[in-house]
C-alpha cells in the first residue's frame, strides 16, 4: 500500500525508513512513487557499532535544538560510530521500543546538509529500535541508549543506504554520513485501555496484542457515510489538520469479507515493523482517514468505517480490494507533532 494512505515518514530531504507499508500492486501510482525505494537495505551488514574512530567529527548545541556537526579534515574509516556525546537520565532504549527522536545530518565527503527534524517543516520521528526497515544509523543507534541523550552517529555506506545509496537525499553508494540524533520517550507500540463495545451492525474489532488486528465484518450491508467512533479514548492531545500523525492501523474491505469473522486484511502497519506517519488533514491521505481522524487525540483507538467516495471510489486496488469498496480501518493513535 505505498500509495494508498500516503507518503512515507519524511523528514525535509531524507527518508528514515527503509520500507513503506504494504503491496507492490499500485504501480501506476508514480506520482507519488515510494521515496525511500533507494533505500531499502544495505547491500552488506552493517559493522557492529564502536565507540569512537579517528578522524572524529564534533556535535555542538544543546539537547532540543538543531545541532552543528564539524566534520574534520580526511578520509573517514569504514567504522560504524555511536558516540554518546551527552547521557539523558531517562530509561534505556530496548530493541524494539518505539523511540521519538530527532536528527541533524551531513554527508562527510561533500558537507552537504541532509537537514534536520528541528527545521521548518520538520517533526520528531518514531523509530522502531532496532528494526530491520530503519536504516541501521538510527535503529541500531538508538538500542542502549537512555532517554534524554545526544548521540554522534557515523554511519559507512553499510550502515546507512548501503551501495545504492539515496538519490533523493543526494547520497551516493560510498558516501559516510553523520548524524546528531536526540533520543525522546518510549512511547507505547499500540493504545492502551479498556475498548467500547462497538453495535451489531459495525465490524467487530480485536487488537489486543502488536499484531495485525482481527476484524469481523457483519452480514449487512455497510453504512452509508462515515463511521468514526473512538474504541478506546486516549488522554493525549487533539489531532489538527496538518500535524504528522504516527499511528498502528490495519485494514480490510467489507463487501469481499462480509460475514466472515476474521476479515482478510490488505494491508497492516504491523506487517511492516514500523509504525505509518502521514499528514493529517491536508489530502494526503483518502478523504476518509482526514474527516474520521482530525479532532481525536492521541492515545484514542477509532474504528473508520469508509465509503467508497471516500476511499478509492472506482478504482480497484488488488484483489483484496475490489473497486467500489467499503473500508474498514482499526487505527491506533500513538503521537502527533
Amino acid at each position: 500500500m505505498r500509495r494508498r494512505l500516503a507518503a512515507l515518514l519524511i523528514v525535509p530531504a531524507l527518508a528514515l525508513t527503509a520500507s513503506a507499508c504494504g503491496s507492490d500492486d499500485d504501480k501506476g501510482d508514480k506520482d507519488k512513487a515510494d521515496p525511500s525505494a533507494s533505500s531499502s537495505a544495505s547491500n552488506a551488514a552493517a559493522p557492529k557499532p564502536v565507540d569512537s574512530a579517528s578522524p572524529m567529527p564534533a556535535v555542538k548545541g544543546a539537547f532540543g535544538k538543531k545541532a552543528t556537526i564539524e566534520v574534520p579534515k580526511g578520509d573517514p574509516t569504514d567504522k560504524f560510530v555511536v558516540h554518546t556525546v551527552s547521557e539523558g537520565d531517562g530509561s534505556v532504549v530496548k530493541k524494539d521500543d518505539l523511540v521519538s527522536m530527532n536528527f541533524t545530518g551531513k554527508v562527510w565527503k561533500s558537507g552537504k546538509d541532509l537537514g534536520s527534524s528541528y527545521q521548518e517543516g520538520g517533526a520528531p520521528q518514531l523509530i522502531t529500535a532496532g528494526s530491520e526497515t530503519v536504516i541501521p544509523a538510527f535503529s541500531q543507534a538508538l538500542v542502549g541508549q537512555k532517554e534524554g541523550s545526544r548521540v554522534l552517529v557515523v554511519a559507512p555506506p553499510a550502515a546507512g543506504f548501503g551501495s545504492q545509496g539515496n538519490q533523493q537525499a543526494g547520497v551516493s553508494g560510498t558516501d559516510t554520513l553523520v548524524f546528531a540524533l536526540d533520543v525522546g520517550d518510549v512511547v507505547p507500540n499500540k493504545v492502551e485501555g479498556k475498548q467500547a463495545a462497538i453495535p451489531s451492525d459495525l465490524p467487530q474489532i480485536k487488537a489486543d496484542d502488536e499484531a495485525p488486528a482481527t476484524i469481523s465484518v457483519p452480514k449487512n450491508d455497510p453504512p452509508a457515510k462515515l463511521v468514526d467512533q473512538v474504541l478506546i479514548k486516549g488522554k493525549g492531545a487533539e489531532v489538527k489538520s496538518g500535524q504528522s500523525v504516527t499511528m498502528q492501523y490495519s485494514g480490510a474491505a467489507w463487501k469481499l469479507n462480509e460475514g466472515k469473522a476474521k476479515a482478510t486484511l490488505f494491508d497492516s502497519s504491523w506487517k511492516t515493523g514500523q509504525p505509518f506517519s502521514t499528514v493529517i488533514g491536508q489530502g494526503q491521505v483518502i478523504a476518509g482517514w482526514d474527516k474520521g481522524l482530525v479532532g481525536k487525540h492521541v492515545g484514542d483507538r477509532v474504528l473508520l468505517v469508509i465509503p467508497p467516495a471516500q476511499a478509492y471510489g472506482d478504482e480497484a486496488k488488488g484483489e483484496e480490494l475490489p473497486a467500489k469498496s467499503t473500508l474498514v480501518f482499526v487505527v491506533d493513535i500513538l503521537a502527533a507533532s
